[in-house]
């Protein structure tokens, strides 16, 4: 018989480690996260037509639950940098970018933004992942409406396969209270 037949296996894994309480929370919290993208459009050039496109009527990204976009990062978690990005506007793009509450994705619209298109000069970034990390990328020069959808759906299993985290992972409260009063004597 073999020693690791004998000995007790131990759970390591994160996943596996999580209650099933604590597992059915997380996946609510990413149902519910999933369906409710508050959208910070930073269009910069002619993919910004695309992206008003798929939020009118006929492609309409409501239906997937990114309907509102918010001009304010802080209102916002999901960034869709729409276009070229010029390296004068990568120190605005990372502070927009760092001002968005947690937790936050950003989605890299068009080949201008994934790798900086047929712009290979040096006052066009070569692609948006230099300065903030990237979810998504959705290629085209557009990408049609469809594209659109499909990586907006894309960051969504995204976001509802995550662990969430539900409370706090230190001591319990009621110990922290004592040690606050210090009623623990």
């Amino acid at each position: 018989m073999a020693e690791s037949d004998i000995a007790p296996v131990l759970t390591t894994r994160r996943d596996e480690a999580l209650g099933f309480f604590e597992r059915m929370v997380s996946k609510g919290l990413g149902w519910a996260r999933k369906y409710s993208l508050f959208t910070y459009p930073f269009a910069t050039a002619c993919c910004g037509m695309e992206f008003m496109s798929v939020a009118a009527a006929r492609h309409d990204i409501a239906r997937f639950g990114a309907e509102f976009p918010r001009f304010s990062p802080r209102q916002a978690d999901m960034l869709m940098v729409i276009g070229t990005i010029n390296q004068k506007q990568a120190p605005i793009l990372k502070r927009v970018y760092e001002q968005m509450a947690e937790p936050k994705w950003v989605v890299a619209f068009g080949v201008c933004a994934s790798s900086g298109g047929f712009y290979d000069n040096y006052a066009v970034l070569q692609g948006i992942d230099r300065i903030i990390p990237v979810d998504v990328y959705i290629p085209g020069c557009p990408p049609r409406p469809e594209q659109v959808l499909d990586g907006l759906k894309l960051l969504q299993d995204k976001i509802g396969n995550q662990v969430h985290r539900v409370g706090h992972r230190g001591s319990a409260p009621h110990d922290l209270l004592a040690a606050q009063y210090n009623l623990g004597k």
